[in-house]
């Protein structure tokens, strides 16, 4: 080959290679170029509320229960975002986000010890998580929740003075809710 052959596939490559450059310096930045749109701002909260639930509920009753509750923590949920917003001179938008945070079910009973198991179905608390299930109140002298025993073998007789118990006691059901409402 002679010279002059050469000098048009080297002039091509070097081409080639400049085009190269130049498109991936133009990808960087495009990539970092500022966005026009602005970020919403919000006001997230959690909401929490308590609704009767009886001692045997079947699971639809108990359910019923559990979304009275919900309804209740929404509308805890939106005074305080309100509160929140009126404090920092805002105004509050619409929900952008809206989270199930489960719920417990809380007995306590007239006996001496102050324990009373629940003994209806569960509701249904929406995702698994670790504020999900079933507590026990403690005594009314201390108010701590005190988490439920592992079920243990019992005799006839016993359960049923436990079940007299139960029907002695009452129930709430707890639910959470998280949100997040635009502001502006």
């Amino acid at each position: 080959m002679t010279r002059g052959s050469l000098r048009i596939p080297l002039a091509a490559i070097a081409g080639a290679a400049v085009a190269l450059v130049a498109a991936s310096a133009l990808g960087v930045a495009s990539a970092e170029a500022p966005t026009t749109a602005a970020a919403t701002r919000t006001v997230d909260v959690q909401g929490i509320a308590n609704a009767p639930i009886g001692q045997g509920s079947n699971a639809a009753a108990a359910t019923a229960s559990y979304r009275t509750a919900m309804a209740a923590a929404v509308a805890d949920a939106q005074s305080k975002a309100e509160f929140l917003a009126t404090k920092a001179g805002v105004t509050l938008g619409a929900p952008q986000t809206i989270a199930e945070d489960g719920g417990f079910i809380n007995c306590s009973g007239a006996g001496a010890s102050g324990f009373v198991e629940y003994e209806g179905e569960q509701p249904d608390f929406g995702a698994a998580g670790p504020s999900v299930g079933v507590r026990v109140a403690a005594p009314a002298a201390s108010g701590a929740p005190v988490p439920p025993k592992p079920a243990l073998r019992r005799h006839r007789r016993k359960h049923k003075r436990r079940a007299k118990a139960a029907l002695a006691g009452t129930c709430t059901v707890t639910a959470q809710v998280s949100l997040a409402y635009a502001i502006s």
